[in-house]
């Protein structure tokens, strides 16, 4: 897909958090999300040996907060000048059954692109896809169970 203006600006948003926020062990990623309706969200990842999260689900930590239901782009951005950075493969799961049609930018500088979530995890596990039904009744107590 082609890079527009706003994935440019996205990316711009994103760079400028890295450098301004991301100074340290704690704090070495920045991500920038942008919801259907162009408002943006940037977020830093919280690093901890626990696995704290990354910079890309505390934006869409973010924009939850602020309601919106559909996040139309996102982009993480390296500290130290690394440039924008692929999302893991945990982001790429939750992006991909929170926003199945969520646009990602990767690539180096000089050359970024924007393709689908689905593209950077193909064949993938659908998490819906395996949800029980809400309609579907919770199967009655045996009687005589004891609780």
């Amino acid at each position: 897909m082609t890079m527009r203006d706003t994935d440019r600006a996205l990316v711009q948003a994103a760079t400028a958090v890295a450098k301004l926020r991301c100074r340290g062990e704690n704090h070495t990623v920045a991500a920038a999300a942008r919801s259907a309706d162009g408002r943006v969200f940037t977020a830093v990842n919280v690093y901890h040996f626990t696995g704290g999260p990354c910079a890309e689900l505390v934006a869409v930590g973010a924009a939850a907060t602020q309601g919106v239901g559909e996040l139309e782009t996102i982009v993480a951005v390296g500290d130290r000048g690394r440039g924008v950075i692929p999302p893991c493969g945990r982001c790429r799961q939750v992006l991909r059954d929170y926003y199945p049609s969520i646009r990602v930018i990767v690539g180096p500088m000089d050359a970024l692109r924007v393709v689908p979530v689905g593209d950077l995890l193909p064949e993938t596990y659908v998490w819906a896809d395996h949800q029980i039904d809400a309609a579907t009744p919770a199967p009655a107590p045996r009687s005589g169970a004891q609780g």
